[in-house]
């Protein structure tokens, strides 16, 4: 059965979530503020923690930053009433592998609750991934690092995987549906704005090397070698 915390001050929301993901057949653990949160974050070993953003105490942004620098790899993904595109990438940036804006229905609560355990359970089954250089770009897979012009460069999760998945499919057009699905699990009922998010977080990390991930207006994004970078630009 698999363990999940749910950090989120707001007794009628968590009991709802709480219900319904019981129903599904989860276990599931309640704390209503954000040091009981990030200390059960750290030290529980759940399969995945749900985290409100405004909580008493300490807020949603330091108890994901909190679990991730102690080398807490549980997905995170973050419940926010902020509507703002600065306070999602923060959420994003800090470590969280998605977030769900209030008010959000159950349903679809319950789908990104199953496909983020569906995808961390075979995440270990994936074949080796090798490497990719080329101008400016390095990234071995396999070692999960990723420098540009020489200096190590850290993503998140998330980025790194979506940098993987896109230098793997290079010059090719890649959809955000198809995105969602390879990167994130997702399928096309499940909306969210996480693509684009992650993309610009990523493009911006690489610098130099982020005009290689071009977008293809009406279709989606596309790894372009440097050498055909270039050559476009020329």
């Amino acid at each position: 059965m698999s363990r999940i915390l749910l950090v989120e001050d707001e007794p009628s929301i968590a009991a709802g979530v709480r219900d319904d993901l019981e129903l599904e057949g989860y276990s599931v653990d309640v704390v209503t503020d954000g040091v009981s949160g990030g200390i059960r974050g750290v030290q529980g070993q759940y399969d995945l923690i749900l985290l409100d953003v405004m909580l008493p105490k300490k807020d949603g942004f330091t108890v994901c930053r909190e679990i991730r620098a102690a080398g807490v790899h549980t997905p995170v993904l973050m419940l926010t009433a902020r509507g703002q595109e600065a306070d999602k990438v923060l959420g994003l940036e800090l470590g969280a592998d998605d977030y769900i804006t209030k008010p959000f229905s159950l349903r679809e609560l319950t789908a990104r609750v199953r496909v983020a355990l569906r995808r961390t359970v075979h995440v270990d089954d994936r074949p080796a991934a090798g490497s990719y250089r080329d101008a400016h770009i390095v990234a071995d897979f396999d070692a999960v690092a990723v420098s540009v012009d020489g200096e190590s460069i850290r993503l998140t999760r998330r980025e790194f995987e979506l940098l993987q998945f896109l230098v793997q499919n290079k010059n090719r057009v890649i959809s955000r549906d198809r995105l969602l699905e390879r990167v994130w699990g997702y399928d096309r009922s499940i909306e969210t704005r996480s693509v684009d998010v992650h993309v610009g977080r990523l493009r911006t990390k690489l610098r130099v090397a982020g005009r290689q991930i071009e977008t293809v207006v009406g279709l989606g994004y596309r790894f372009v070698e440097e050498q055909i970078a270039q050559a476009q630009k020329s």
